[in-house]
């Protein structure tokens, strides 16, 4: 209650120093007068030469060749102002084709192989819903389902913002992605600085796992979306200086209310997480960079009731009290080379993320779960806001001790308008 008390004094408090502005800043509002209708997807092959279950044998994944394709994501949006300072914004998301049934495989139930569960095949879901009140470009008021702008990935989900076929996996790995709630909202647009507060639903403790920390622990199992414990997530981003872009973000928030179970009455579960990131582009150069590190009180517990409540239905592996990731990947563009219109990025990254980077005492440690991955390939923008990709990427488990894994991945990828007023 007190978090709702506080945001709604800051509300009210810059509203009512809000005035007329007609400073000219670029807004996400620009562009269309009425209406636009847009969307952005992603097509993707894969080929690895390790087997999918890396934690049945003492050694790792083994050796196997097999091949995927997919389309991971189709997504469709529309934003409509009924007048200039409200804006209605809606997103839906096709994931892997849509829904229906099928077979999958089980890993991860404490490194056994549990045969075949029935699940969805895919996933239809609301990404973003929500009105904006615009009341100047530095105070805006949002209510309804948004994303939360935690990590870089998650604030620039959108396929032509990273350089590999599929979205970086250290961020996939620790939080939810793309990660949305719904909440309240203040945002605003200054002279060179961009700023987003938010209260929101919390994540509930019953997904924690060891392989995905608190990224699977977003509500949408159950139908309704328990809000005793909501979070407060906020993110600067600041391009003073030109061709360069400094963010911060972070979130925090207790999580064992959210929940229908009792068990976890004398806990609160608090995640705490920071993220900061950067990019940087001149004429040839791009180059981004982001760290992640976050904090799980109460995690050993926690660990042991989803053990004993939620094994068959969420997993109930044990969850760490601290994960990290940081990152960095840089391109130049090569199309000059060729005489090429468009772009033509050779590229390569790094990143390192640990699900399990500490836990309590007394709980066993993890190595499997620190992980290091090194890609390098190509992107070649046949349009500005369409590319074709090629990686090879190259994946270490505890720094070798374990078999590595190699995937060789091609993609299609787009975002677009499809027609404005």
């Amino acid at each position: 209650m007190r978090k709702i008390v506080v945001l709604f004094a800051l509300m009210l408090s810059v509203a009512s120093y809000a005035q007329n502005d007609t400073t000219k800043i670029a807004t996400e509002w620009d562009g269309y007068r009425k209406y636009r209708f847009g969307s952005y997807g992603e097509i993707l092959y894969q080929h690895m030469n390790y087997g999918a279950n890396r934690y049945k044998a003492t050694d790792g994944a083994p050796r196997e060749n097999r091949a995927y394709l997919a389309i991971p994501r189709t997504i469709f949006a529309a934003d409509y102002k009924f007048r200039g300072d409200i804006i209605l914004s809606t997103e839906i998301e096709f994931e892997h084709g849509g829904t229906g049934a099928a077979m999958e495989y089980e890993y991860t139930e404490a490194g056994e192989y549990e045969g075949f569960e029935v699940e969805k095949a895919g996933e239809v879901v609301l990404e973003q819903f929500h009105i904006t009140k615009r009341f100047t470009n530095w105070m805006n008021v949002r209510v309804g389902h948004f994303i939360v702008p935690v990590g870089l990935t998650n604030a620039h989900h959108e396929p032509i913002f990273f350089f590999g076929t599929s979205r970086p996996e250290g961020e996939r790995a620790l939080l939810p992605s793309t990660w949305h709630e719904t909440g309240i909202s203040i945002l605003g647009y200054l002279p060179s600085l961009k700023y987003e507060v938010m209260l929101v639903s919390g994540l509930s403790p019953n997904g924690f796992s060891t392989e995905n920390w608190v990224g699977s622990g977003k509500q949408g199992v159950l139908e309704d979306v328990v809000a005793t414990n909501p979070a407060v997530a906020t993110r600067v981003e600041y391009s003073g200086i030109k061709g360069l872009r400094l963010s911060a973000s972070g979130y925090y928030g207790n999580t064992t209310k959210n929940t229908t179970k009792p068990a976890y009455a004398n806990l609160k579960g608090t995640v705490s997480i920071i993220s900061a990131d950067a990019q940087y582009r001149n004429k040839h150069l791009l180059a981004r960079a982001n760290f992640i590190y976050g904090d799980l009180s109460d995690s050993k517990a926690i660990s042991e009731e989803n053990r004993r409540l939620f094994r068959s239905s969420f997993g109930g592996t044990p969850v760490a009290k601290n994960a990290m990731t940081y990152a960095a990947e840089v391109g130049y563009d090569i199309s000059s080379l060729f005489n090429l219109k468009t772009k033509l990025y050779p590229f390569i990254r790094y990143e390192y993320y640990n699900t399990a980077q500490k836990v309590e005492e007394g709980v066993k440690e993890f190595p499997r779960f620190k992980r290091d991955m090194t890609s390098f390939g190509l992107n070649y923008f046949l349009l500005p806001n369409l590319v074709m990709k090629a990686d090879y990427a190259i994946r270490r488990i505890d720094n070798g001790n374990y078999n590595s894994e190699h995937t060789f991945s091609a993609a299609v990828a787009y975002t677009t308008w499809f027609f404005s007023k």
